[in-house]
This record gives structure tokens, C-alpha cells and sequence, in this order.
């Protein structure tokens, strides 16, 4: 079952990181998700831009309205994700606990299963 592993933070915590500390969070991070990739179980993983960058399209009983910012004014952003194909809960929480430890500072990891729609790859 393909799951998708929702990472939550503070952003403004995570973007002020210095290039050391980005860089040695990225070395743990790519270190728990080697033997995923390595069996094919490891999906698209993306960290998404500050919310600053974000439009949002909110719909109701008119028009579609477009807004700049984020959905919802919250104290964690949701900052990125992982889309993973595991067995069972239980492994999608052991990889959860792993990358918790990977990631310094506060934060959650929100597991949801995933049905992929339209399944397929994009050309980059």
C-alpha cells in the first residue's frame, strides 16, 4: 500500500538553518531513505517552498477566490513529504521514528494512506 508520510515544522526554524546544518540533516535524512530507494519502495520526496510562496484557491458557493499565502495560519507548516510503499502501519511508523531522529528540532510526522489517482512520473 502506498502511504504518504506528511512532515511538519516550523519553517521559519528549518529555513534559517546555516548550510552546515542543512546539509548535515540532509546526509541523516538521505541515510534513512537509502534502503527504501534501494528496495523501489521510496516514492517522490519533496520539500515544499515557505508558505510565503504559496497561492491558494479557496472555493465556496461563488468563484473561486485566489489568495497569496498558505491555507491556515498554524505554528507548524506542512514542509514537505514522502510517498512510500510499505506493507503494514507498523512500518510506515518504524521509517516515521527514523526520520524523526534524522531531523533535529520539534515537529510531526502525519501518515496517511495514499491512493494514487493517476500514477506516473514527471519529466524534470
Amino acid at each position: 500500500m502506498l502511504y504518504a508520510i506528511l512532515c511538519y515544522n516550523d519553517e521559519d526554524t528549518v529555513f534559517a538553518w546555516s548550510k552546515e546544518e542543512e546539509q548535515a540533516t540532509m546526509d541523516r535524512l538521505l541515510a534513512v531513505q537509502a534502503p527504501l530507494h534501494e528496495a523501489g519502495k521510496l516514492g517522490p520526496v519533496a520539500r515544499l517552498m515557505p508558505t510565503t510562496a504559496a497561492t491558494t484557491l479557496r472555493k465556496g458557493k461563488n468563484e473561486p477566490l485566489v489568495i497569496d499565502g498558505p491555507f491556515a495560519e498554524t505554528k507548524e507548516q506542512l514542509l514537505g513529504f514522502y510517498v512510500i510503499d510499505f506493507e503494514t502501519l507498523d512500518e510506515v511508523i518504524e521509517f516515521s521514528k527514523k526520520l524523526a531522529i534524522a531531523n533535529p528540532g520539534a515537529g510531526s510526522y502525519e501518515i496517511r494512506p495514499l491512493y494514487a489517482f493517476r500514477p506516473g512520473t514527471i519529466a524534470t
